[in-house]
Order: structure tokens, then C-alpha cells, then sequence
């Protein structure tokens, strides 16, 4: 019998779904010196984003293990050593489909929270203020989206803004793209120059470090919305404090930071940043597809 670690949790149905198929589900969550022992016992390991799997961890695997697997249920693998695993002969694979329209629809609901104040409001109101006046807001209809990467997270997003009347531009390594002819493929700093709302979807590389540091946030248009849901480290959190103070950025929305459970002071009490804590993939229809995608990875591997 495969013994399978869904070491981050799983969908129920999902877990039921791999017990009914034979295989041995364990949804406890280890760390630390318990999460070295377990690596040795399982075949598979399932994770999402709190659980990172680097080469000391990988190396207790392969001494005395058996590990095959490592699932990364949802998109990034930037919390795997997924080099230095491949080279061990251990397989990573992700769940790329199942999440786009949840991210995306967090992304387009950030920009409704920064554009109408409903972000900070709603804490205000509970402060007992009645702050009506203070709270002039703006249309996303008319308004240019620049979209950084154009995967399937940010074509979900740009179906959504064309529908609010946005226009809607963007960059990507692989060049311009002919899926949704509504949107206009253009270079990085046209994107920075033209954008009022800038989201981002794209992994981080730790070789060039931050998409947006210094020289990014001066090329911005002013009093411009940056919406990050990619992955921590891909805006430079400094840069963007600076960014924020000086007007260059009117208001940011966060979903993923650069330490996690985010630490800085400086991003969490500033009154122009709206917040949630790495909740893109979190919804019920998204874990539950997430499930079903880790259940064909696990039988195309492990059957």
C-alpha cells in the first residue's frame, strides 16, 4: 500500500476519494524533526504553501526512504527544491488548472476593495467613524489594466476586467498572444507607463530577484493600484512603502509577502495597503478541484 503525507491538508472528498483507492492518506501536519521522520516512511507527499521542502529535508527522504512523489496542490513550486529533487529521481508536480478563477477573482475583488475604499471602511466603521466624505472612489470601467505574465491565472483576469469595460495590456516573456483579442501585448516599461491598476502573475526568481523594485516603481504612472497575488518576493516591500509615501503608488492589495506569515510592521498597519493572508486558491469549488487534480497526479505516478 502507497502512504501517501498530505502534509498541508486536503479536500475531504479528495482524501476519501485516495483511501477508497487503496492508498494510506495522512492529513496530520509535521514540522521540524517529526517532519524528517515521516519523509522517510511515505511514497508521497502533498503540499501547499505553508510546508517548504528543501535539500535538507529532501536528503532525509532519500536516506532509507522511498519518496516518488511531491505534490504541490495548487501553482507555484517555488517552496520545493524541485531541481535538486529531480536530480534525486523524486517527481514534483503542481495542480496549474484548478485555481485560476479563484486567484483571479481575489485579484478583481482587490481592485473593487482599493477602488471604493471598502478595504479600510469596513475597519473604520467598526472604529465607530462615519467617514462618508472621505471616501471619493473610482470606476474600474475605463481604466487601464496592465497584467504582468499572461498564464492562465491572468487571461482569467483579463476575461473578468474586459467584462467590467477596463482595457486591458500586458507583458510576457513569451511574447505577444492571440487567445483573447482584446488585449494588447505590449513591452514592460509601456505597461508600467500606462497602467492604473497593475496585477501581477508570476513566479519568483531568485536569480533576478523582485519584478518591481526601484527603477520599476519610478517608471509607474502616478497615483497608480498595484494588486499582488502572485508570490512573495516579487515586490520589493521596501520599494513599495517608498512608493506609497511618495504618491507614486496610490494604494496597494497584498495576498502574498516576501516573509509568511508576513512580519513588517510597515505593511501591515499602512492604512493604503489592503490585505489577506495567502487566501488566493481558498475557496471551497478551487480545493475541491485541487483535489481532483492531485488524485490523477497521484494515479498516473503511483497506480
Amino acid at each position: 500500500m502507497y502512504k501517501i503525507l498530505a502534509n498541508d491538508g486536503i479536500d475531504k472528498g479528495a482524501e476519501l476519494k485516495l483511501i477508497s483507492l487503496g492508498f494510506s492518506v495522512d492529513t496530520n501536519h509535521y514540522k521540524g524533526t517529526e517532519l524528517n521522520q515521516k519523509i522517510k516512511e511515505i511514497d508521497c507527499i502533498i503540499i501547499r504553501s505553508a510546508t517548504k521542502i528543501r535539500k535538507p529535508l529532501i536528503d532525509e527522504a532519500i536516506i532509507g526512504g522511498k519518496l516518488k512523489l511531491i505534490i504541490r496542490a495548487g501553482v507555484g513550486i517555488d517552496n520545493i527544491d524541485h531541481v535538486y529533487s529531480g536530480e534525486q529521481g523524486i517527481v514534483v508536480r503542481n495542480t496549474p488548472k484548478s485555481s485560476s478563477d479563484a486567484v483571479a477573482e481575489l485579484a478583481i475583488g482587490h481592485m473593487f476593495a482599493l477602488a471604493r475604499h471598502i478595504y479600510i471602511s469596513n475597519v473604520t466603521m467598526r472604529n465607530g467613524q462615519w467617514n462618508k466624505k472621505a471616501y471619493l472612489g473610482i470606476e474600474l470601467s475605463g481604466k487601464t489594466l496592465g497584467l504582468v505574465g499572461f498564464g492562465r491565472i491572468a487571461k482569467s483576469v483579463a476575461k473578468k476586467a474586459v467584462a467590467l469595460g477596463m482595457k486591458v495590456i500586458y507583458t510576457d516573456l513569451s511574447g505577444a498572444q492571440k487567445v483573447l483579442p482584446d488585449c494588447q501585448f505590449v513591452s514592460k516599461e509601456e505597461l508600467l507607463a500606462q497602467s492604473d491598476f497593475l496585477s501581477l502573475h508570476i513566479p519568483f526568481n531568485k536569480e533576478t530577484g523582485p519584478y518591481l523594485g526601484k527603477e520599476e516603481f519610478h517608471l509607474m504612472k502616478e497615483g497608480m493600484y498595484l494588486i499582488q497575488t502572485s508570490r512573495g518576493g516579487v515586490v520589493n516591500e521596501l520599494e513599495l512603502i517608498k512608493a506609497l509615501e511618495s504618491g507614486k503608488v496610490k494604494k496597494a492589495a497584498l495576498d502574498v509577502f516576501e516573509d509568511e506569515p508576513t512580519k513588517n510592521e510597515s505593511i501591515y498597519t499602512h492604512e493604503s495597503i489592503s490585505l489577506t493572508p495567502h487566501i488566493g486558491a481558498s475557496t471551497v469549488e478551487a480545493q475541491a478541484r485541487i483535489g481532483l487534480e492531485t488524485i490523477e497526479v497521484v494515479l498516473e505516478y503511483l497506480s
